[in-house]
């Protein structure tokens, strides 16, 4: 599989087993709002994040610390999800302002 295609299977993985649809985001500001998904897009896509590692703002610790043990391939994969999740949500906001 190529890149695309594995964050696009991961970010259906999130919808399909989480619930995490842009719409989710969107009503959730207490998790989304304060930029939580890139920061954790861009803790997962270094190469070594040994040490200690904080976590999102209002995200469950032991959830996120799970996906920081992953291989650096999958958190890449993940991160990708992340970023697509930011942009559904920021769809969201964007389509509920418009009607």
């Amino acid at each position: 599989m190529t890149g695309i295609e594995l964050i696009a299977k991961e970010r259906q993985h999130q919808i399909d087993k989480h619930g995490f649809t842009g719409e989710h985001h969107a009503n959730h500001p207490e998790w989304y709002d304060d930029n939580q998904m890139i920061d954790a897009a861009s803790l997962l896509v270094e190469p070594d994040i040994s040490g200690n590692v904080w976590y999102p703002k209002n995200w469950d610790s032991h959830w996120f610390y799970d996906l920081c043990r992953r291989s650096h391939k999958e958190r890449l994969i993940i991160a990708g999800a992340l970023i697509a999740s930011e942009i559904d949500r920021l769809n969201n906001l964007e389509n509920e302002q418009h009607n």
